[in-house]
């Protein structure tokens, strides 16, 4: 798979070298409170990256891309892709930053520009987000790119020894073509 490429980031599958400055943002547990991957160490993230298929479109696999400045080459975050579904026509994304990086329009530059490649690269014909409902700023950002809310499950997710909400949100390929 080529990268993908924004005026300012880079995004591609996240390598085992990757793995220490993913752990390192995603062990904060205050800041990644409503994040369902909390990695334990940077080993179980290099293994879960050195796990990955080799073909990008397996169904039911969360592959991580990698997140990076495209000036510095500074990795900043991932996101999480996981395709379901007949014949793997939908997926789902999930996007997760720094900390130190928030606020600043990365995450809304690099979902927006993984949607464009699930529609119109891959052809995906629908694109969900989970979210939990006490995130509101996931909310937002989710609402910004056009994504129309479908659900609320209550407590249906179970999540650091608590049963949580989840809200799902969607698009679909005419909508984001539409948009």
């Amino acid at each position: 798979m080529k990268n993908i490429l924004t005026d300012r980031l880079i995004i591609r599958l996240a390598k085992p070298d990757d793995a220490q400055a993913i752990y390192q943002y995603r062990s904060d547990a205050i800041e990644n409170q409503y994040q369902g991957w909390f990695p334990e160490s940077a080993e179980e993230v290099r293994n879960y990256i050195t796990n990955m298929p080799v073909s990008l479109d397996v169904a039911d696999v969360c592959f991580q891309f990698a997140i990076l400045t495209k000036n510095e080459n500074h990795l900043i975050g991932d996101m999480g892709i996981v395709f379901t579904g007949h014949e793997r026509m939908q997926a789902e994304v999930g996007c997760t930053l720094n900390k130190d990086f928030q606020g600043k329009g990365y995450a809304t530059e690099a979902l927006t520009a993984m949607v464009n490649y699930l529609f119109v690269a891959l052809k995906k014909h629908r694109v969900v987000a989970s979210i939990d409902p006490r995130n509101t700023s996931s909310i937002r950002l989710i609402e910004r790119l056009g994504f129309r809310k479908e659900a609320h499950f209550k407590e249906s997710y179970f999540l650091r020894g608590e049963w949580v909400d989840d809200i799902i949100y969607a698009m679909l390929d005419k909508d984001w073509s539409n948009r």
